[in-house]
């Protein structure tokens, strides 16, 4: 069978990271068994639904390195949504109800005070063609239910194994608002049928919905696609994400420097059986990465630990991955100067700091003794050209001259070079910082 998998976001908002991790999973199944992946946005709500949103949720996937295969917006498929309303009423599963919000509430307070389930009763089924007209002229307009049948539905699951839902202990669904608009469910089985899906990759939150779409999916002659529900992410805290209220948000972690296989490997392999790693490539990730390899309970995602992965992934990056990069923050210094930096970095812009350090000025705290050590040293640095040894031929000559060694040799001579006592090697340094600065900032003058 060949794979066709869709991720379906609400442009309501950016995508945060528990987004990405269901954008992740889609993507990763359709590379592994050589799918198809179709963004399907779902901008139906009209008055949330926002343009830049749905191009933020583009360009972010793109930072992933996700590429759908094809675009589709919910709010251009109306047609396909009214044919799959009108197939369902002609076969008598979609029906008309006209009760109020209120009269519902009340109906459900008598149920649950009799110790009955609160599962709407289809009185609406019992309507003549005279009572709805009655309904009618009051100014009422329906809403229309899905019947559903009396029966269990079950599905494996490829997360969650197999599932059993009695769907006669629900209540009947409302697909159509009174104002004739469409809620999540029937749209999104309309789509996924018409487009082919055939695996639904989605967070365990929307678990409960399963059931329902299997009976619209079979009630519209479609055959219902393979679930799969995973495990969500939470924050630190425990609390849930939202795209409303921008936590975690891919657009926040790309802005404070994080490599996008950081995030995208914490994204996946948190809350499954696999180690946490940084993986170098999405395709590299896709080999790793099983459904049935994730937990059932949720997965915390924690910023401390993006940025250990962080590190670990920046300190393999070879310069040409990064040159484009460092040109933009305006470093110099070549492939030295980031071969130089590379292992103390935690991400790409923090090279900035140590570019800085190489141009100065630099302000080093030297006092006392200290401060004549570092004029001797000046004083015995080579005359250019240097060679590529210069560091260590300068620093034995200055341990022979002053007689120190260990601490009391290094730091005041990384302190007066750099401004600060830990850092990059500094025989890696010191040919970038060139002879006439480290001369001026030994005997302190800059």
């Amino acid at each position: 069978m060949s794979v066709t998998v869709r991720f379906a976001p609400s442009p309501t908002g950016y995508l945060h990271i528990g987004n990405a991790r269901t954008a992740l999973l889609n993507w990763l199944f359709a590379r592994r068994h050589g799918g198809r992946f179709i963004l399907r946005l779902d901008d139906t709500d009209t008055e949330r639904s926002r343009p830049e949103f749905a191009d933020a949720i583009v360009e972010d996937l793109a930072w992933l390195g996700i590429v759908p295969d094809l675009i589709v917006r919910q709010s251009e498929r109306r047609d396909i949504h009214d044919a799959a309303a009108d197939r369902l009423r002609g076969l008598d599963r979609l029906y008309p109800c006209y009760e109020t919000p209120e009269e519902l509430e009340r109906r459900r307070k008598r149920q649950l005070a009799r110790h009955q389930p609160p599962v709407y009763d289809r009185a609406a089924r019992s309507l003549t063609d005279a009572d709805r007209a009655a309904f009618e002229a009051e100014g009422r307009q329906p809403h229309w239910r899905f019947l559903l049948e009396d029966r269990a539905v079950t599905w494996d699951d490829l997360c969650r194994g197999a599932q059993h839902y009695a769907a006669g202990s629900l209540s009947d669904p409302v697909l159509i608002r009174g104002d004739g608009s469409y809620l999540y469910t029937l749209p999104s089985v309309a789509d996924d049928a018409d487009l082919g899906v055939t695996h639904v990759i989605r967070g365990e939150d929307h678990v409960t919905n399963t059931a329902v779409q299997i009976e619209i999916f079979e009630a519209l002659g479609a055959t219902p696609p393979v679930f799969a529900h995973h495990n969500l992410l939470v924050a630190a805290g425990g609390e849930g994400l939202s795209k409303r209220t921008g936590a975690l948000s891919l657009r926040s972690l790309r802005a404070d420097g994080y490599e996008p296989m950081a995030v995208a490997s914490l994204a996946v392999l948190i809350g499954s059986s696999e180690s946490v790693q940084p993986v170098a490539s999405l395709d590299a990730l896709a080999g790793i990465v099983a459904l049935d390899k994730l937990s059932r309970a949720p997965a915390t995602f924690d910023p401390a630990e993006l940025v250990g992965l962080n590190h670990r992934l920046v300190t393999d990056l070879p310069y040409d991955a990064v040159a484009g990069r460092l040109d933009e923050m305006g470093i110099g210094g070549g492939e030295a100067f980031w071969l130089a930096v590379r292992p103390n970095l935690d991400k790409v812009s923090d090279a900035l700091d140590w570019w800085r350090r190489v141009e100065g000025p630099v302000a080093a705290p030297i006092t006392g003794e200290d401060r004549a050590f570092l004029e001797t040293a000046a004083g015995l640095l080579p005359a250019d050209p240097w060679p590529d040894d210069v560091y260590a031929s300068w620093v034995g000559a200055v341990k022979r001259e002053t007689g120190r060694s260990g601490k009391a040799l290094f730091r005041p001579l990384r302190l007066a070079l750099t401004g600060v006592e830990h850092g990059p090697e500094l025989k890696a340094m010191l040919p970038l910082i060139g002879r006439e600065k480290a001369i001026l900032r030994l005997t302190g003058k800059g």
